[in-house]
C-alpha cells in the first residue's frame, strides 16, 4: 500500500499539496491528518465529497505500507493500524530537509513560497487534468503560505503556478472567502487578548513581537489563524505567541528573517516544524510563566545572519569640521563618495557630509565655507559585530545614508545604504545589477554617462528610455556593441533637444515617425569627460580613459511607437505608443528585449515575448503568425540572424516562411536588395544564402541563383585570400558591388537583366556582368601566352575591378597568378622615351605615336628592352628613323 501524509494542524498548503501529490501518484491513497485547520475544514465540508481524501479510519486494516510519500513535512506521523516501519518515504517540501535523514528517505525540495507550488508544476508539465474546485484548493494553498503573493518568500514560480490554476478554473472569490475566514467567538476572545498583553522586543535591530493569552473555559481554538492575523497585521521579523488551553499552552511561532529559527524555539519546548512557521504543546505551564521564560532565552536564539563586519567597507574618508566646501567636493568627485563622516581634533564623529549638501553649497557659491555649515550634526556609529538590522533601523531613524564603523573608539570603516541595497537584493534586483555590470563593461564609460545623463533627464521630463532590440541581444551574448539606438516612452525628438541645450551639438529629426539624431561634437565629450563617472558595479577601480575613436559621433532616439499595415506586405504606417507595443511590433523574440535607463530603474530588462529564452536556447521565432505576411523581408532577416547567431529557426517559424514566399514578389525591390546588401555584410554571408537556398526564396528571386560549393568557395576567397588594395577596391560600395557580381556571375543575360530590372541593381554591376564575355575569350588568349607583353595588351582594355571579378571567379591558379601580376606590376610598366622625345627624334605627331609607346612597353615586358639608350635603338630599328628623317628632308625641299 502506499499513501500520501501531511502534517497535523493542516493549512491549504498542506491539504492541497495532498491532492495534487495523489494526482501524480493516483495509485497512492491521500490521508487527512486528524487536525485540520477550521478554515480547510470548512472548505472540505462543502467541496470534500468530490475530493479523493481519506481518514485514517477507512484505510485498509492489517496492510503494509511500501511507500509513504509526505508533502509540505518532513516529520513522519505513525498511521495507526498500518505497519511503515519499512516503508520508502518520499518527502516533497518547500523548506530544508532535515540535516540528518533517514538512510531510506528521499526528497524533492525546492524553495518555493509553497509545496503546492512544486506540485502544480509538475501537473501541468505531465498534462493531468484537474477539476475547477481541485485547482481551486491548489490556488488556496499557495495564496495562504504567500500571504496572497505578498510575501518575501514569494518566487516567480508561485505567481505563475497561481495563474496556470486559474487557466485550469480555479475560483479566486472562492479561494480568498476560506482564506479569510471569520473568528469564531472564543477566537475573537483570544485575539483581544492577545493584543492586550503583546509586546515589541528589538533584538540585534529585529523587532519581535511576544504575547500570550488564556483560552476561554471548555473551548480548543485553532491558535495558527490567529498567529496567521498578527503576522500579516504587525509584520514583525518573528513572531511568538503562548495561549493557555487547560492545563496546557500551545505556543505558535512565526518568522520572516533567516536571522531567527523558530523553529529551534519550538524544539527548547518539545515542539519542532521549520525555520519560519514551528509550533509546540507545552504541558502543566502556565502562558505566563511561559512568556517571562521565552522573553529572557530569545535573545540567545536571534542570530544575525550578516553583521556590519560581512558587509562594511574597511578604511574610510573623513573630513575636519573646519575644512572648505570646495575642497571636500574634489574629494567627492575624486572618489565617487556620497558622504564622508566629519570627525574633531580628537578623533570623535560630529557630523556627515553628503554629496546632495556640497552640491548645493557649490551652487550658491559657498565654496571656501567650512563643512561644519552643511553637515548633518550628530554621532551615529555602529560596531563591526552589530546586526545588519540594527544598522537599517538607525539609517530610517537619522536619514544617514553613510554610517561610520567604530572600533576601539576608532573609525575603521564604514556601511553605506548602497551595501544594504546589494544586501538585500532581490533576484530582480541582483538582475539588474548584472545587466548594469554588462553594460559597463561593454559601453565605454564617456558614452554609459553620457546614456545615464539622457536618461536622468527623461525621467525629469515624464519620459522613460530604453536600450532596445539587437543592442540588448549583443550585450547579452556578449558581441561588440557598435550603433547606440534609444527608444524613448515619450517625445523623442523634444528629449532630443533638450540634451542639445544642455550638452551641445544639433539635432536632426523626423517629425511624421518621432525620431532624432543628436550629433555629438567633441565639445559634448569634453562637457562629459568633467563630469564624475558612476558606476552600479561592485569594483570601484577608475575606468581608464577613452580615446574620441571609441565614441559615437550621433545618438539616435527613436519616440516608441507602434506599426499596422493596411495590407500585406505594406509599409508600415506607425503611430506614438508604449514600450511593450514598441517591441510588439518588432521582427523575432530575441529582438524583443529592452533595458530601463531611468536612474531608479537602471538595468532593468523588460522582457514580455520569451525572448531572453529564445536567446539562451538559440532559436529565431516570430512574435505572431502573421510576420511573415505583415513584411516578407523578415525571411531574408531571418536567415542573416540565423547564420550570424548560430542560431536555428524554430519549426512553427519555418512553416510560416513557406507560406509567405510567395509574397516576396509582391515587396519592392529595393527593400530585398537592402537586406541582401546586409547578408554581404555578414562574417560569412555564404551560410545566409545557403539558408535562403534551402527555404526556397532565391529561386523566387530568380530560377538561376543558387548558393552551393562553388560559391561559398569565391566568398571565401574575397574574404580570405583577395586584397583590396591591389585591385583599388576600398569604398564599402566597391565591396557590396563586388558580392554582388560573384552572386550573380552565373545567370545567363536574360535572367541577369530581368533581376537587375527587379531589384534595380546598379549599372555598373551590369556592366561588370555583361563584360565577363569579353574577359573569357581574353583569358583563354592570357593562358596559352608565354610573355608578359602578349598578357598585358590582352588586359589592357578591361578595368582593375572586372579583371578582380576575373580572378575570383576563375578555377585556374595560373590564371589567377598572371592576373595578379597585371595588376600589381604589369600594368604600371611604361616606357621612358615620351611624345617629346620622339619628337626630338625627328618623327612627325600623329596616330604612330601610340603605335611606338605600346611596342616600347610591351618590348619592356618581355625584356627585350631595358634602358633609354635601347629604347631609341628600338624605335630606330623598327620604324627605319634614318629613310623617314632623310624623306622628311626631301618633301621640305
Amino acid at each position: 500500500m502506499q499513501i500520501i501524509l501531511t502534517h497535523e494542524n493542516a493549512d491549504f498548503d498542506a491539504i492541497a499539496s495532498l491532492l495534487a501529490a495523489h494526482r501524480l501518484y493516483p495509485g497512492a491513497l491521500p490521508v487527512l491528518p486528524h487536525r485540520v485547520n477550521r478554515n480547510v475544514q470548512a472548505f472540505l465540508s462543502l467541496y470534500g465529497p468530490g475530493l479523493p481524501f481519506l481518514r485514517q479510519d477507512e484505510l485498509p486494516r492489517a496492510r503494509t505500507i511500501q511507500r509513504v510519500i509526505l508533502v509540505d513535512t518532513s516529520k513522519l506521523t505513525p498511521v495507526r493500524g498500518a505497519d511503515s516501519s519499512d516503508a520508502q518515504v518520499l518527502v516533497i517540501d518547500h523548506h530544508s530537509p532535515p540535516e540528518s535523514p533517514p538512510a531510506n528517505w528521499q526528497f524533492q525540495v525546492d524553495a518555493l513560497g509553497a509545496t503546492t507550488t512544486l506540485l502544480a508544476e509538475a501537473i501541468s508539465a505531465r498534462l493531468v487534468a484537474i477539476s475547477p474546485a481541485e485547482a481551486t484548493l491548489m490556488l488556496a494553498g499557495i495564496y495562504e503560505d504567500t500571504g496572497n503573493l505578498t510575501y518575501a518568500s514569494t518566487t516567480p514560480r508561485d505567481l505563475r503556478a497561481a495563474a496556470w490554476l486559474i487557466d485550469q478554473g480555479a475560483d479566486l472569490e472562492i479561494a480568498t472567502e476560506f482564506l479569510e475566514h471569520p473568528l469564531t467567538p472564543a477566537q475573537q476572545a483570544i485575539y483581544e487578548s492577545l493584543g492586550t498583553h503583546m509586546e515589541t522586543l528589538v533584538i540585534d535591530g529585529h523587532p519581535v513581537i511576544l504575547s500570550w493569552a488564556v483560552s476561554p473555559p471548555d473551548t480548543e481554538e485553532e491558535i495558527s489563524t490567529l498567529a496567521h492575523k498578527l503576522r500579516n497585521l504587525l509584520e514583525p521579523s518573528a513572531l511568538f505567541i503562548l495561549v493557555q488551553i487547560g492545563d496546557n499552552v500551545q505556543l505558535v511561532a512565526r518568522s520572516a528573517t533567516d536571522d531567527i529559527n523558530v523553529a529551534a524555539v519550538a524544539e527548547r519546548f518539545g515542539g519542532g516544524g521549520h525555520d519560519r512557521a514551528a509550533a509546540a504543546l507545552i504541558r502543566n505551564q502556565s502562558a505566563f510563566g511561559l512568556a517571562n521564560e521565552l522573553r529572557d532565552l530569545l535573545p540567545a536564539y536571534v542570530q544575525p545572519r550578516v553583521k556590519v563586519r560581512d558587509l562594511m567597507s574597511y578604511g574610510v574618508r573623513r573630513v575636519s569640521p573646519d575644512e572648505p566646501i570646495e575642497q571636500v567636493a574634489r574629494q567627492m568627485l575624486q572618489t565617487g563618495h556620497e558622504g564622508f563622516p566629519v570627525v574633531d581634533a580628537s578623533s570623535q564623529v560630529v557630523g556627515l557630509v553628503t554629496r546632495n549638501a556640497v552640491d548645493r553649497a557649490m551652487q550658491h557659491r559657498l565654496n571656501g565655507q567650512p563643512v561644519r555649515r552643511i553637515m548633518h550634526t550628530g554621532s551615529v556609529t555602529v560596531s563591526p559585530e552589530d546586526s545588519v538590522e540594527h544598522v537599517r533601523a538607525l539609517m530610517i531613524q537619522t536619514g544617514w545614508g553613510q554610517i561610520p564603523v567604530i572600533q576601539d573608539d576608532h573609525i575603521v570603516g564604514v556601511v553605506t545604504r548602497t551595501d544594504l541595497i546589494r544586501l538585500y537584493a532581490t533576484p530582480q534586483t541582483a538582475e539588474r545589477q548584472r545587466i548594469a555590470h554588462l553594460m559597463e563593461q561593454a559601453i565605454a564609460a564617456p558614452l554609459l554617462t553620457l546614456i545615464r545623463r539622457i536618461g536622468a533627464e527623461a525621467a525629469d521630463a515624464g519620459f522613460v528610455v530604453y536600450f532596445v532590440g539587437g543592442l540588448v541581444r549583443d550585450l547579452l551574448l556578449g558581441h561588440d556593441i557598435v550603433d547606440v539606438d534609444l527608444v524613448v516612452e515619450g517625445d523623442a525628438m523634444e528629449l532630443a533637444h533638450t540634451m542639445a541645450e544642455l550638452y551641445g551639438g544639433t539635432v536632426r529629426s523626423h517629425a511624421r515617425f518621432g525620431t532624432a539624431k543628436w550629433i555629438l561634437p567633441e565639445s559634448v565629450w569634453e562637457t562629459v569627460g568633467r563630469e564624475p563617472h558612476h558606476s552600479d558595479s561592485a569594483s570601484s577601480e577608475p575606468q581608464p580613459r577613452q580615446n574620441r575613436g571609441a565614441l559615437p559621433y550621433f545618438v539616435d532616439m527613436v519616440t516608441a511607437r507602434t506599426e499596422f499595415y493596411e495590407h500585406p506586405t505594406a509599409l508600415p504606417m506607425v503611430a506614438q505608443s508604449s514600450i511593450k507595443q514598441d517591441l510588439h511590433r518588432r521582427d523575432f523574440t530575441i529582438n524583443t528585449l529592452a533595458i530601463r535607463l531611468d536612474p531608479q530603474q537602471w538595468g532593468e530588462m523588460l522582457d514580455f515575448y520569451g525572448g531572453r529564452a529564445d536567446l539562451e536556447l538559440g532559436i529565431i521565432r516570430v512574435l505572431h503568425s502573421l510576420s511573415f505576411v505583415d513584411d516578407p523581408t523578415r525571411i531574408l532577416r531571418a536567415a542573416r540572424f540565423e547564420a550570424r547567431l548560430g542560431f536555428r529557426i524554430d519549426e512553427r517559424s519555418e512553416a510560416l516562411i513557406a507560406e509567405a514566399i510567395p509574397l516576396l514578389d509582391r515587396i519592392s525591390g529595393e527593400r530585398i536588395r537592402h537586406e541582401l546588401d546586409l547578408i554581404f555584410q555578414e562574417a560569412k554571408p555564404e551560410d545566409a544564402l545557403d539558408r535562403l537556398d534551402s527555404l526556397g526564396v532565391l529561386k523566387v528571386l530568380s530560377a538561376g541563383l543558387t548558393s552551393d560549393p562553388w560559391l561559398a568557395e569565391r566568398l571565401r576567397r574575397l574574404r580570405e585570400t583577395f586584397t583590396g588594395a591591389l585591385w583599388e577596391i576600398s569604398t564599402p560600395d566597391e565591396w557590396r558591388l563586388l558580392h554582388w557580381a560573384v552572386f550573380t556571375h552565373r545567370l545567363d543575360s536574360r535572367a541577369f537583366n530581368r533581376l537587375r530590372r527587379q531589384l534595380r541593381l546598379p549599372t555598373r554591376l551590369a556592366e561588370l556582368h555583361s563584360g565577363q564575355t569579353a574577359v573569357r575569350k581574353a583569358l583563354a588568349v592570357v593562358a596559352k601566352a608565354n610573355r608578359p607583353g602578349v598578357i598585358a595588351e590582352c588586359l589592357d582594355p578591361f578595368d582593375l575591378m572586372t579583371l578582380a571579378l576575373a580572378w575570383l571567379t576563375t578555377d585556374d591558379s595560373m590564371l589567377q597568378e598572371r592576373l595578379a601580376a597585371y595588376a600589381q606590376t604589369w600594368r604600371h610598366v611604361r616606357p621612358q622615351l615620351t611624345g617629346d622625345d620622339l619628337k626630338q627624334l625627328g618623327l612627325k605627331p600623329g596616330p604612330v605615336y601610340r603605335e611606338i609607346l605600346q611596342g616600347l612597353r610591351l618590348s619592356r615586358l618581355d625584356g627585350s628592352i631595358g634602358t633609354r639608350d635601347e629604347e631609341i635603338a628600338w624605335v630606330r630599328a623598327h620604324f627605319a628613323l634614318d629613310d623617314m628623317q632623310s624623306a622628311q628632308q626631301t618633301e621640305a625641299q
